[in-house]
């Protein structure tokens, strides 16, 4: 803002000497348009900004990056670029695009918990309710639903019970067989539910079950029709292999993971994983993702005194300096940003919400590439050609 009013005096100062100058030589008075000027001011600013996003990102490819960035800053996407291509194993190679939808992996919480929350404005389920008032055959104790967000529920790991006792991996495992495992098997837990704060899979994966079961709907159509339709999210969507009664060998989508090797690229297969929802396998684009951040702004799904809920720490705890909302995380070590991170069968992506500065990063990969974390930060947080706060700068 300061610099701003810097920029107003100095404009007024020198149209003042311009007009004072014409009055004495004689000549025409110049007139000076301040709009213009910066209008001028703001395209050059975020031409410094797509630059050094391009730098940033192109190195990444340089060393190995597949995929598809965007970045935004005060309401305004600076920078969205795709890199490589869909499927690296053919010979006539099918470049990007930015529209292109890839699997999020455990970027997906933050819809799921989304999802959840329109439920408790609802008053179909709350928070604190014990998750057997809506699984009554968990064979566990004293869960709540607010656990399950928070990752503090204690269970077990339902993908180490799964390779052990799923006897046949051409079948697709889903949430209900989780849930029916869960009772006939009944694994040692973690810990006791709100002990501890313990990452799992497990408690994003029954969060989708609770969906389910408190509204009757499965949990791929109440995604669409309440989070993905009115955002005009129209590239995302819940990958369900429901009605399937084997595995395909690839799951039916443009844009397929990669695990690298030293010997190069290999499309991922399908996994009977993939048959469980809610801790991952939705699908979107780096565009979506930007239009469900905007919805959160503008509170178009949930009102700010319940949106707030998914950037507090759910645990007195900062393990590792590190928290987690309902569906994102937050570090001591970058204050006032929200993230996550996904990675799962040839799938890597990225999500960061700088609240503080008003920027959004999204990148999504579709090989194993490690997105370098230390690079990721240094610009996400490099405010040394911040767009101005005060309003966005204008564009063509």
């Amino acid at each position: 803002m300061k610099r701003r009013t810097f920029l107003i005096g100095f404009v007024l100062v020198f149209s003042f000497m311009l007009f004072f100058c014409g009055r004495r030589c004689g000549r025409t008075h110049v007139q000076v348009n301040v709009d213009s000027l910066f209008y001028d001011l703001g395209k050059e600013r975020l031409a410094q900004c797509a630059k050094r996003a391009d730098a940033v990102f192109t190195a990444w490819e340089r060393n190995g990056f597949n995929g598809v960035v965007l970045f935004a800053e005060q309401d305004q996407i600076v920078y969205e670029k795709a890199f490589g291509f869909r499927d690296l194993n053919k010979r006539q190679k099918d470049s990007l695009r930015i529209d292109d939808a890839f699997q999020l992996s455990s970027d997906s919480k933050m819809f799921t918990a989304t999802a959840v929350m329109l439920l408790q404005a609802e008053g179909k389920l709350d928070y604190d309710d014990d998750v057997r008032q809506y699984i009554p055959e968990l064979p566990y104790e004293g869960i709540t639903v607010r656990q399950l967000l928070h990752h503090r529920s204690g269970l077990p790991r339902y993908d180490a019970m799964a390779d052990k006792h799923w006897p046949d991996r051409k079948k697709p495992f889903s949430n209900e067989a989780l849930v029916k495992m869960l009772v006939e098997r009944k694994p040692e837990p973690y810990g006791a539910p709100n002990a501890t704060f313990f990452y799992n899979n497990i408690n994003y994966a029954l969060l989708a079950t609770v969906v389910e079961r408190a509204t009757g709907q499965h949990f791929e159509d109440f995604m669409r029709e309440r989070i993905f339709e009115p955002l005009g999210m129209e590239q995302s969507y819940i990958y369900s292999m429901r009605d399937d009664a084997t595995v395909s060998l690839y799951m039916p989508t443009d844009v397929h993971g990669h695990d690298v090797y030293r010997g190069g690229p290999v499309k991922a297969q399908n996994d009977y994983l993939n048959g469980v929802m809610g801790d991952k396998i939705m699908f979107s684009t780096v565009g979506d993702l930007w239009k469900f951040n905007q919805a959160i702004d503008a509170h178009i799904l949930l009102p700010d005194s319940l949106q707030v809920e998914a950037f507090k720490p759910g645990s007195a705890e900062w393990k590792n300096n590190e928290n987690y909302g309902f569906g994102w995380r937050m570090s001591l070590d970058h204050p006032d940003m929200y993230f996550h991170f996904g990675w799962w069968k040839g799938y890597r992506s990225v999500v960061v919400r700088d609240e503080v500065h008003q920027r959004f990063l999204a990148v999504l990969g579709n090989t194993t590439y490690n997105l370098p974390p230390d690079a990721m930060w240094e610009f996400v947080s490099d405010t040394s050609l911040c767009l101005p706060a005060s309003e966005p700068w204008p564009m063509q």
